[in-house]
């Protein structure tokens, strides 16, 4: 046991340290720069990964309470064709569609009611209500009024990404100043050329901070309402069956691909958010750095 967790405690250390260092250095290069900035999370979550492998063993955790990353690894790896067909089921179709049908159905709305004050004050307060609502209570509904398979799992990723986007666009729609309203007013231009050409614009960060919640929300939502009912496939299921067999490593093997589609999905949009929005002053201040 002892020596699990002292190779646990000097890789902590040396890990630390070497953050440390990487975290204070400014390099002239900015592919070296990038190459640092990467470096540091993945070294610290190789470092989260070794701890958990060496407590667990050190302490003889049964795997049924906590298996070792090791254990997960070799689950994940001869059950890929598994993996992939829950994969598609969950992601490819009820994440990706509800996501794309629920954002933009928000952008439109919100684009609709925007010249509308009184929309604008009946549907807010609605939106708040709807966002608080726990999708343990919306999905059975969906699932008695679409049926047991995606498009059931689609509707609550709808309803789960609507209100977000709809919320904020309105928000960032008012971001532009009375100043540049009133430049648009003198130049005659129309309220669409007004939109386009300020008030959208302005709007972007507003509307790409909806698309990042909304991409950790859309597969939370399609997972959880696999658990009240789906074919005989997707992560929910596959979840919710392995449990009740006690088999715990294909639980966090589920986990653990259901973790990288949402970060690799997350990065996605912040990079196009990046490029989108490339004149804001948070994008500008990190690429000069």
């Amino acid at each position: 046991m002892s020596g699990y967790l002292i190779f646990a405690l000097v890789f902590w250390l040396l890990a630390w340290a070497i953050n440390e260092w990487l975290v204070r250095q400014h390099f002239a290069s900015p592919t070296h720069q990038r190459a640092a900035d990467l470096a540091v999370p993945l070294l610290f979550g190789i470092t989260l990964l070794v701890i958990w492998e060496c407590v667990v063993r050190g302490f003889d955790i049964p795997s049924i309470l906590l298996p070792a990353p090791s254990m997960i690894w070799t689950r994940l790896i001869h059950s890929i064709p598994t993996l992939w067909a829950d994969f598609q089921q969950t992601f490819l179709k009820s994440v990706l569609t509800g996501y794309v049908a629920g954002c933009g159905l928000g952008f439109v709305v919100a684009v609709l009611i925007d010249r509308s004050p009184f929309l604008k004050s009946g549907l807010l307060p609605i939106g708040n209500f709807v966002s608080a609502l726990p999708v343990v209570g919306i999905a059975p509904i969906m699932v008695m009024w679409f049926g047991f398979d995606w498009p059931s799992k689609v509707a609550v990723v709808v309803i789960m990404t609507f209100f977000p986007m709809l919320v904020n666009t309105v928000q960032g729609l008012s971001a532009a100043s009375s100043m540049e309203r009133d430049l648009m007013h003198t130049y005659a231009a129309s309220p669409w050329q007004t939109l386009i050409k300020l008030r959208l614009p302005a709007a972007w960060p507003f509307i790409f901070n909806a698309l990042k919640i909304n991409s950790t929300l859309a597969l939370i939502g399609a997972i959880v309402a696999e658990f009240f009912g789906t074919p005989i496939v997707g992560m929910g299921f596959r979840i919710s069956t392995e449990v009740g067999r006690s088999n715990v490593d294909m639980v966090w093997a589920e986990i653990a691909v259901a973790a990288l589609a949402g970060s690799v999905f997350y990065g996605l949009v912040a990079l196009t958010e990046r490029a989108v929005t490339f004149w804001h002053p948070s994008v500008r201040s990190g690429q000069t750095r």
